[in-house]
């Protein structure tokens, strides 16, 4: 879309086309495929600490490196792989965010492997309908994500935060956040 006529969230800038098409078409859109939640997921990981532009305008370079987050390769890669990883200047070269990573993987396939399908266990947490929040008030973390980040790192997931995962939870559409006013609010509760 990227109109800049259009009234967003506040929080996305009209001059940057990137910014614009996140949020006009993916962000807080459901999502319901099992390996794009995991994506989404180790995006957000990534994130922490920086801003959310900044992982979005390295996407593709993410993808490049993390072989299109495909989980069982990721799930294969060894220290060879890392120090790539570590060498790749298209990405976020934090070594504890590249081993985390990974590490989400081999869980993401130990799950599915053992007949978990991770969209349903995501979703689960809601009975797969959204959350429509009042879109006047946007909190960092809530009682649920705080559940959600205590059960990934059960899991043994890493850069789980309960701010982390209300962030992926807003971007994977388990919550509609749209502020009052933005023209998706009410296209995403239809």
């Amino acid at each position: 879309m990227g109109d800049a006529a259009l009234t967003r969230c506040s929080w996305v800038s009209a001059a940057d086309p990137l910014y614009c098409a996140y949020h006009d078409e993916e962000w807080g859109v459901p999502e319901r495929d099992s390996r794009m939640l995991w994506e989404m997921l180790m995006l957000e990981g990534f994130q922490a600490g920086l801003s959310w532009i900044t992982i979005l305008r390295k996407r593709e370079s993410f993808r490049a490196a993390f072989a299109g987050f495909d989980p069982d390769k990721v799930a294969s890669f060894d220290a060879a792989d890392e120090e790539r990883l570590m060498a790749d200047p298209g990405i976020v070269r934090a070594r504890a965010k590249i081993e985390a990573t990974i590490r989400g993987a081999q869980i993401f396939c130990a799950m599915r492997d053992s007949g978990e399908d991770f969209a349903t266990y995501v979703w689960g947490f809601i009975d797969g309908r959204p959350i429509r929040n009042d879109g006047i008030h946007f909190p960092a973390k809530t009682d649920l994500s705080e559940a959600i980040s205590k059960d990934l790192k059960k899991r043994g997931f890493k850069f789980v935060g309960p701010t982390i995962v209300y962030a992926w939870m807003q971007a994977i559409g388990m919550v509609n956040d749209h502020a009052i006013g933005c023209f998706r609010r009410d296209a995403m509760s239809a």
